[in-house]
C-alpha cells in the first residue's frame, strides 16, 4: 500500500466546541473506540497542551500481554478545530518511545450546530523495524467509520454517557 494514512469523514449535528470537548476528555475514548482495544483511561485530566502525555488500558487479543497500556502524546492541540496524538508506551526504565503513528481528528464547523469531523490514522512515520511486527494499518476500513459514530452519539446534547462523563458542554 502507497498510502500511509486512511481517514473518515462524518458531518454530526453537534457544536464543533461540544465533539471538541468529548475528545479532549480521555474518559471518553473508550466508547469512541470502534475496535474495543480502547479500555478505560489511566489519566483521566482533560487533553490541555501540546505535550501533555495521558495513559490509556488496552486489550488485543494479539498482544503478547493482552492487556497493556499506551502513552499518548498530544501533537495538535487547537480548539475546537483540531486534536491529535501520538500513541507509544513506557519502557522499564520509565522512557516513553512512540511507534511513530499519530490519530488526528479535525473539526470544521457548518454552522453553530453543525460540524464536520475528519479522523486521520496516519502512520507514515513508524519505522521499518515496528513495521516488521505490525501491519499497518492494524484494523479494518470500518474502524474510522464506526468511531466517528460513536462519537457523534457521545457528543449528542442528550447522550447518557456525556452525562456519565462529567464532562461538561460548552455553548456558544
Amino acid at each position: 500500500m502507497d498510502q500511509e494514512n486512511v481517514s473518515a469523514t462524518l458531518t454530526v449535528a453537534v457544536p464543533a466546541e461540544r465533539v471538541f470537548a468529548v475528545l479532549a476528555d480521555p474518559t471518553t475514548h473508550s466508547a469512541i473506540d470502534g475496535t474495543g482495544w480502547v479500555q478505560e483511561a489511566a489519566d483521566r485530566a482533560p487533553l490541555t497542551e501540546v505535550g501533555q502525555i495521558f495513559r490509556m488500558d488496552m486489550y488485543h487479543a494479539n498482544h503478547p500481554d493482552g492487556d497493556y497500556q499506551v502513552a499518548n502524546k498530544v501533537q495538535v492541540l487547537d480548539p475546537p478545530r483540531a486534536i491529535g496524538w501520538l500513541t507509544g508506551q513506557e519502557k522499564g526504565d520509565g522512557h516513553l518511545e512512540f511507534g511513530g503513528w499519530i490519530w488526528r481528528y479535525d473539526l470544521a464547523p457548518l454552522g453553530p450546530s453543525e460540524t464536520e469531523v475528519t479522523l486521520t490514522y496516519d502512520w507514515s512515520a513508524v519505522p521499518q523495524f515496528i513495521r516488521e511486527y505490525i501491519q499497518f494499518p492494524p484494523f479494518g476500513p470500518e474502524h474510522l467509520t464506526n468511531s466517528l459514530h460513536h462519537l457523534a452519539e457521545l457528543a449528542a446534547p442528550t447522550s447518557r454517557a456525556w452525562k456519565v462523563s462529567g464532562a461538561q458542554p460548552t455553548e456558544q
